[in-house]
């Protein structure tokens, strides 16, 4: 069976598009009283983006922390704040949740939305295809880029048990703004984590079994504009490149297409193993990835060279020796989580990766790391 995938219906691309969100959702409120929820990156709470954000009186506004991955009970206290506000108005649900910030934020955006209209704790929908109810109207406006949770549809959540996201076509924005100029002040250690998080699941999707004609064209786009971003000089940090284009409307569409390289395929090793850094040592995504996918030319050889290529360019350096003081409990746990992602798995080794992939090889990588 061929999947029939939802992707995002309504995108808006351009510098200045930010701009249009108050017309955008104005078409979305249903009357006088109702509300909108913005969750925007706490980081962005005494800048200019501030006053550019079209908050009526009636709106709830929520600066959410992402200094650590997004955590289920996290997502159920934002939940349950929004119930409560809820409570003291009209006690009907918002007209719609808007995620203002990196890929943290706008997954905090999607549980949200998906959590005000399904029972329960968000932890009960870590998996594929658990959720049964649509989730409110929601949009998704990145200021880093690189991701692909603006058009993914999965909201990548650190549970009680296990890293995984609530997979759903029902998680998919219903609305996102690509502005370049949103990301145009990124600091740059993030800037390239972020980036690279697309580069690596290219690398992961062109050269996994899942993929077909449609995964490999998006993909393959990505990646090239990865290369031109990351590898091409830059006249300045934040202005045009010298041969007259833009790296910040790049990137950002690099990010768009890598995410729907993998709507169609999947991830891979390096993928699999970074949610396990992050469950366990708390790295944030685009950090882990890079951690994990220094050390997998044994599964992705020119990918890997080219990354390295991309570190020394940007002088990034990766923090090393991470198994050094770590407890074999906690060793354990990370293979654990590693291996819940059998799709994953499959896509990067086949339908016998089984027989490939052991816990005690994903051991030995970990504690090469």
């Amino acid at each position: 069976m061929f999947r029939n995938f939802k992707v995002v219906p309504h995108i808006i691309f351009g510098r200045g598009s930010f701009n249009q969100l108050d017309d955008i959702l104005a078409e979305k409120r249903k009357d006088v009283g109702s509300f909108m929820v913005f969750l925007i990156d706490d980081v962005f709470s005494e800048s200019g983006l501030k006053e550019r954000i079209p908050v009526k009186d009636q709106d709830l506004l929520i600066w959410v922390n992402v200094n650590d991955e997004p955590k289920t009970k996290y997502v159920d206290k934002l939940t349950n704040k929004v119930r409560t506000y809820m409570e003291s108005g009209s006690n009907d649900l918002p007209d719609g949740v808007i995620g203002i910030g990196g890929g943290s934020a706008m997954d905090l955006a999607k549980a949200v939305s998906l959590m005000l209209t399904n029972p329960g704790s968000s932890a009960d929908y870590q998996g594929w295809d658990l959720i049964k109810n649509p989730a409110v109207y929601h949009v998704g406006i990145p200021t880093l880029s690189g991701t692909g949770a603006e058009v993914s549809r999965t909201t990548v959540l650190s549970g009680p048990e296990k890293k995984l996201g609530i997979n759903s076509d029902y998680t998919v924005f219903d609305q996102i703004v690509l502005d370049p100029e949103l990301i145009s002040n990124a600091p740059a250690d993030q800037r390239f984590y972020t980036g690279m998080d697309c580069y690596i699941h290219c690398v992961e999707s062109l050269n996994g079994t899942y993929l077909n004609a449609f995964s490999k064209a998006y993909g393959e786009k990505a990646i090239e504009l990865c290369r031109e971003v990351f590898l091409k000089d830059r006249s300045d940090k934040n202005g045009p490149d010298k041969d007259g284009s833009d790296s910040d409307d790049k990137l950002m569409m690099a990010s768009y297409f890598g995410g729907m390289s993998i709507a169609y395929s999947q991830v891979g090793v390096c993928h699999a193993l970074s949610y396990g850094l992050s469950f366990v040592l708390g790295f944030h995504h685009g950090v882990g990835n890079c951690i994990a996918f220094d050390y997998l030319e044994e599964y992705y050889p020119e990918g890997v060279y080219e990354f390295r290529k991309m570190m020394k360019k940007h002088k990034i350096d990766l923090p090393r020796n991470l198994a050094a003081g770590i407890e074999n409990k906690e060793l354990e746990k990370m293979v654990d989580v590693a291996l819940v992602l059998e799709p994953l798995w499959e896509n990067a080794l086949g339908t016998g990766w089984k027989k490939i992939i052991t816990r005690e090889k994903i051991k030995e990588l970990y504690q090469r790391m």
